[in-house]
């Protein structure tokens, strides 16, 4: 019996365009101006100071630490400083309504029913837990934030790592087989199965593998529960 699911996002519940055709350039069109702008804040400053020493640049040193940052936009890099200040300048665009987080609706309609269900459901993203409960705050469908029970990100541990998930696992208090992991990168999903989760691969396009080592779904109305 599942009595919870741990979801990734990009990939999984949202489109991947998503994250690295709009979010991703509206944070790196607004970077500069935002820690400009906002470097004296407390809240600000600690995220800076931390790239900074990540990097070994001068933390007086803002343009070397803007440019930083981009960089590591580019580079597409998991790292704690980096996804906050995003979030944060996220959260402006979705404020502004300059864009609105994008749910597959398979996803939506399978999370809605699973929630009813008694199951309860966590979320496992890189992006900060700000930035997450941004995305599913400000959807087509609304605000979706009350499905979940809670959220996870690197701050846990890597995702392709299986520490995380035994991490994850003694959070949520339930046996690992209770725990139902879905994503769309196998290799997050080998190291849940490390840690004894159930796991599902979400391949929403491409061919599907001849013998895949997890079970594989194309949406969200493939994932059978029994």
């Amino acid at each position: 019996m599942i009595s919870s699911i741990v979801t990734d996002i990009e990939g999984t519940t949202s489109s991947i365009s998503f994250v690295h055709e709009v979010l991703f350039p509206y944070a790196s069109a607004h970077l500069e101006s935002f820690v400009l702008q906002n470097q004296a804040s407390s809240d600000v400053r600690t995220q800076l100071d931390e790239a900074a020493s990540i990097a070994g640049l001068a933390l007086s040193d803002t343009g070397a630490i803007i440019k930083q940052l981009l960089q590591w936009i580019t580079d597409d890099k998991k790292i704690s400083p980096l996804k906050v200040i995003q979030g944060m300048i996220w959260q402006k665009g979705y404020e502004n309504g300059d864009f609105k987080g994008h749910i597959y609706e398979d996803a939506h309609q399978a999370l809605a029913h699973w929630k009813k269900s008694g199951i309860k459901l966590h979320v496992y993203s890189s992006g900060s837990v700000a930035a997450q409960k941004l995305l599913f705050g400000h959807t087509n469908y609304g605000n979706l934030n009350s499905l979940f029970n809670g959220y996870f990100d690197t701050l846990i541990g890597g995702k392709k790592e299986a520490s995380s998930y035994f991490n994850i696992i003694d959070s949520l208090d339930v046996p690992a087989y209770e725990v139902l992991f879905l994503s769309d990168v196998a290799e997050e999903l080998d190291a849940a199965k490390e840690a004894g989760m159930l796991t599902y691969w979400l391949i929403r396009d491409g061919e599907l593998p001849s013998h895949p080592q997890h079970m594989v779904a194309q949406s969200f109305s493939d994932i059978a529960l029994d």
